[in-house]
């Protein structure tokens, strides 16, 4: 019997993703164990949809996704590596007849959970093709410098919780300042780390790139004047050392193309640090601060004047953004805004999409009640659904099905209109760090009523999410079509081997 353990499942995943000689490179962020691969076609997508704790996959771009939710990913990842420095698995385990059929339509089970999860893999496919554009192929190399920072950015912020609730309520004020420095150390230096990230995405020599970005965040910079006043410390922020890494990358490439091996090693790396450092001070911290205060101010207007409108706007649209790709491009605004003011007020309404999701879900699952195996499809979902790990509702209910998609955005645009609203009247809801989002976001808001006041209003947008998203859901996301056609085909449970999408783990 399958036992479901990180080393198991790793174990599991292996062959289904073409074994060690198909594996490029491994990562994970907060949900999700991202893989490249050499050979797309050796995947066997419906067998890995099958497997106990996997809750969907998930391409974008040249990166194949398996959503294993918060808290596994870490341990399954680590599992994975080391079977791959093992050598575990190899081309030769590829599923037969993955080859041949990479979305799995041979042979494809009957049942109308089947038949979406199918559908719900080709709009996958469809959409990888569209994202092939320079532009998303762009948010995609942001994303990749971003992402990996997030677990530091969670850990610090609940720090950062923490010794605020304490200072609050005047507990152990020994200990209160050892957490604010423990919460802040990270973000102080946090253009160091984008700065390395930055120059190893776009394939210069990490260690320069955040030695070039570091200078954005050095003290001495207040000693530096640039177009007429001194230089503040950190200012330009994460946009700031981002242009900075990627213009010290471009320096990099220039001078190794054309400098001989004997200068190379010396002169490189000193053209590179004096150039990109030169144009970071006196054009590039000034540009990237001023940008980043509009986008702070920006935000804190949208929110504090226009913040039902506001809400029910980013909150409505945030899915088909994320069908889009587009999302990506939040991620540095996000960073921005916790940098600046230690919290991002735009997360809180962005979440509500996902809450959407949640009620369109469960409506699906009360109206279709003769189908049993789109039942269970949602049964093992909702929970991931509630923490905030969307993709298995998305591609494998709402979505194929169409109209409830819609209708769940919805519900995330009458849930961002409801955080909206406290923000024009005064009381902001915002997110410490960036990643979970659902019931996950509780410990890492943030905002000016204090925590309590904050977790309701936070609480009582998911509630309007989750009954807008569900009512909006049944009685208009599906018609009596719908519902005859399943009861007609009488029920069914496809045996769960053959049966793509998530299903409920193994009992313990």
């Amino acid at each position: 019997m399958h036992k479901d353990t990180p080393h198991a499942t790793a174990a599991a995943l292996l062959p289904l993703v073409g074994g060690a000689a198909n594996v490029i490179s491994v990562a994970h962020c907060m949900t999700r164990l991202r893989l490249g691969l050499a050979d797309r076609t050796r995947v066997d997508d419906e067998a890995l949809r099958a497997l106990p704790g996997v809750l969907g996959v998930v391409e974008d771009g040249d990166s194949y996704q398996v959503v294993l939710g918060p808290g596994v990913v870490g341990r399954v990842t680590e599992a994975f590596e080391a079977l791959l420095t093992a050598g575990g698995g190899g081309a030769a385990d590829a599923p037969a007849g993955a080859a041949d059929d990479p979305l799995g339509t041979a042979d494809a089970p009957v049942g109308t959970a089947d038949a979406l999860a199918l559908r719900g893999a080709e709009l996958r496919a469809r959409q990888k093709q569209r994202n092939a554009t320079p532009l998303k192929s762009s948010l995609r190399r942001v994303a990749n410098i971003f992402v990996p920072l997030i677990p530091a950015l969670i850990g610090c912020g609940i720090v950062a919780g923490i010794a605020g609730l304490l200072t609050n309520l005047r507990w152990l004020p020994g200990i209160t300042p050892a957490l604010a420095a423990l919460s802040s150390a990270f973000m102080a230096l946090i253009a160091v780390f984008v700065g390395h990230n930055t120059a190893k995405e776009f394939g210069g020599t990490p260690v320069l790139g955040g030695a070039v970005a570091a200078v954005v965040v050095y003290p001495g910079v207040a000693k530096v004047t640039a177009f007429g006043a001194a230089l503040a410390p950190g200012q330009g922020g994460v946009l700031g050392a981002l242009a900075a890494a990627l213009l010290g990358t471009y320096v990099e490439k220039w001078c190794r193309a054309r400098l001989p091996g004997t200068l190379d090693v010396l002169l490189t790396p000193t053209l590179t640090v004096l150039v990109s450092g030169l144009v970071t001070l006196y054009v590039l911290m000034y540009a990237a601060g001023e940008v980043a205060t509009a986008i702070g101010t920006a935000a804190d207007w949208l929110l504090t004047t226009t913040g039902a409108l506001a809400g029910l706007v980013l909150g409505g649209l945030f899915l088909p953004l994320v069908m889009l790709g587009l999302h990506q491009a939040l991620i540095p605004i996000h960073t921005t805004l916790i940098e600046q003011q230690g919290h991002t007020v735009l997360l809180p309404i962005l979440a509500m999409a996902g809450a959407g999701q949640v009620g369109a879900a469960a409506a699906v699952y009360v109206r279709l009640r003769h189908d049993t195996s789109l039942r269970t499809t949602i049964r093992s979902a909702l929970p991931a659904g509630l923490l905030g790990v969307g993709e298995p509702l998305i591609y494998g209910v709402s979505l194929p099905l169409g109209r409830p998609f819609l209708t769940a955005c919805v519900g995330g645009a009458a849930g961002g209109a409801f955080v909206g609203m406290f923000a024009m009247l005064g009381t902001g809801v915002g997110a410490t760090a960036i990643g979970p989002s659902g019931w996950a976001l509780f410990p890492l808001l943030a905002g000016g009523g204090g925590w309590a006041v904050t977790a309701g209003v936070y609480g009582g947008g998911l509630l309007t999410g989750y009954v807008v998203g569900f009512a909006a859901t049944y009685f208009f996301g599906l018609g009596d079509g719908a519902e005859r056609a399943v009861c007609d085909s009488g029920e069914h449970e496809p045996r769960p081997a053959d049966r793509p999408g998530p299903r409920p783990a193994s009992p313990r």
